[in-house]
């Protein structure tokens, strides 16, 4: 009875019209949206929940598009074109809505399992039970977002299928030409949904954006349903499931959010105080509380990874700033290149510079350091004002929000020249980073620098990363520079280094070498210290000549950086 309903109802030329073909394309556009910004929001948070190298987002789009070709395959298996679609978005928009949030539990589980098993047992502090069974459960872990970013691929690579041959059984008239239409709806639709993902949902919560993405597939349902309800088999029972899939779509997108962050605050040691997505990266505050009447110990996380740690970020940015401006020959203008956290600023500001240009490409970040946020905790909002010193409330500071590589091209237009150019930006972790340590990138900062000048280069640890932060100081000459390298231990960090260049004169070690102090005072810097640091052990630089510069489309850096810390599991990156 049902295929003969439907045979009829196909045979009837007052079933199609424009308004069926408009619809059904107009649905096709909108899933290929919401499957294009599935892809982003799983590689967004392997990106930057989990601290993942950046290539996760390559590997995650990677997979999908496997998936859905697989998907596409599969799709002849479906009999029931009309009633297989329903089914489909209504798990695609469960599972699509829920991938966030249970990896996000099962990870954040993972990493407090040790934890829960010594306070079981009793065990100290300093025999919490790691490796063995626990650590491959805690990697496998890891590998969730893969898993579902080939479970939503599977099924999106079944949209297309399904809906051209229900716009087949619909009309013949449509068989010339139906895979070319779909195929166009879903690539202005996958279009709109980047430029959706680009234009609002980098900057709110990722489980929010998720559960918005899955009710769309939903509303897809819902409007299928309603307009060919009599092709579909048991209509009401698929109906209440959208309902019922409705109500678990409004709690994820009300408390999904919350629920999401209590869980990625499982995977930081110290208490999560204060997080907050930027278009451009994840912010994460902690707190640790020490008693005896000390301050606390505040650390930000960008992308899951250490940024600082208010204990020992004088260290680095002592390290980063007062051998560069020690080392230039007058300190009138300074230009910092990333620092959007001010704490570099705040060192520069004690030479007393005429004015300071800060290029930075986050103007979100920017703000949490500039002025109290509503929104983030008093007490952390006071620390990083007063850790910072209020530096970017300084009249003689500037600051520029734009990408460094095209900001640095719109300050060589005017003309400027700096006394020193401080660089402190994240590892080559991505190749839109390596850009920024190539020697292109540092021949336009040659043309911003006075010639007796100096500018410093942060250039990952020489310890964990050997090659690469040789690479920086051989890049560095490539460019023009004359390049010492220098290395302290920032505990936070562990052995961390950076490159000091200069373009004519004596190097920045002579220079170092002739003071008698430091011209400005410092609580923990000393110029013993310094002249210390550019020393390194003998053996260090023995394959200097093996390792390339990093040339402007070589993704060298990057490959080095990448090798380096994948070789080096459980630690921290910059």
């Amino acid at each position: 009875m049902q295929e003969t309903r439907s045979t009829s109802l196909a045979a009837k030329p007052s079933h199609l019209g424009w308004f069926d073909d408009a619809l059904l394309l107009g649905i096709m556009a909108v899933l290929a949206g919401c499957g294009l910004i599935y892809e982003y929001l799983l590689s967004h948070y392997a990106g930057r929940i989990l601290g993942a190298l950046e290539a996760a987002i390559y590997t995650m789009i990677g997979l999908m598009i496997v998936s859905m070709g697989l998907g596409a395959f599969a799709a002849r298996k479906i009999r029931d074109a009309f009633t297989g679609f329903v089914i489909l978005e209504l798990t695609v928009a469960l599972c699509g809505s829920l991938a966030i949030l249970i990896t996000a539990a099962v990870i954040g589980f993972g990493q407090q399992l040790p934890m829960l098993i010594a306070s079981t047992l009793g065990l100290p502090p300093d025999q919490l039970p790691e490796g063995g069974v626990i650590g491959q459960l805690q990697k496998l872990s890891e590998y969730l977002p893969y898993v579902w970013g080939v479970l939503l691929g599977l099924m999106i690579g079944m949209e297309i299928p399904l809906i051209a041959r229900v716009r087949q059984s619909l009309s013949d008239e449509h068989l010339l030409h139906n895979a070319g239409t779909i195929y166009g709806a879903d690539y202005i639709g996958a279009g709109i949904g980047a430029a959706i993902w680009v234009g609002f949902m980098l900057a709110i919560d990722i489980q929010l954006a998720a559960a918005l993405t899955a009710s769309f597939n939903l509303l897809a349902g819902f409007v299928f349903i309603w307009r060919f309800w009599p092709k579909i088999r048991r209509p009401k029972l698929l109906l209440t499931g959208h309902l019922m899939v409705t109500g678990v779509l409004l709690v994820l997108a009300t408390q999904g959010p919350q629920w999401e962050r209590h869980f990625n605050n499982l995977l930081y040691k110290d208490k999560v105080i204060y997080s907050k997505a930027t278009r451009f990266q994840q912010l994460t505050f902690t707190e640790r509380l020490r008693g005896n009447g000390l301050p606390p110990i505040y650390a930000l996380y960008i992308n899951g990874r250490l940024q600082f740690s208010s204990i020992d970020e004088h260290i680095y940015h002592a390290f980063l700033v007062h051998p560069t401006l020690a080392a230039s020959a007058r300190h009138n203008k300074v230009l910092i290149i990333g620092g959007g956290d001010g704490l570099g600023l705040k060192q520069v500001l004690q030479w007393e510079p005429e004015q300071v240009t800060l290029l930075d490409l986050d103007a979100a970040l920017v703000q949490l350091f500039k002025s109290t946020d509503t929104a983030m905790p008093d007490r952390l909002s006071r620390a990083m004002l007063a850790l910072n010193g209020d530096a970017f409330n300084d009249p003689r500071v500037t600051v520029i929000h734009d990408d460094a590589f095209n900001g640095v091209d719109k300050l060589i237009a005017t003309g400027v020249k700096y006394d020193a150019i401080i660089v402190d930006l994240p590892d080559p972790s991505h190749p839109d980073l390596n850009k920024l340590y190539s020697d292109y990138f540092y021949r336009k900062l040659k043309e911003l620098m006075s010639n007796d000048g100096a500018l410093t280069v942060q250039s990952t640890s020489p310890y964990h990363a050997q090659t690469a932060f040789i690479s920086v100081a051989k890049t560095l000459a490539l460019a023009g520079f004359d390049v010492k390298q220098y290395h302290h231990n920032v505990p936070s960090f562990g052995e961390w280094g950076w490159s000091i260049a200069t373009l004519s004169g004596k190097d920045a070690q002579h220079r170092l070498a002739e003071l008698n102090a430091l011209p400005v005072k410092d609580d923990w810097l000393t110029l013993g210290l310094v002249n210390g640091a550019f020393e390194f052990p003998a053996n260090f630089y023995r394959d200097a000549a093996n390792i390339k510069p990093n040339e402007l489309g070589s993704l060298q850096l990057y490959h080095y950086h990448l090798q380096a810390w994948s070789e080096t599991q459980g630690l921290e990156l910059f």
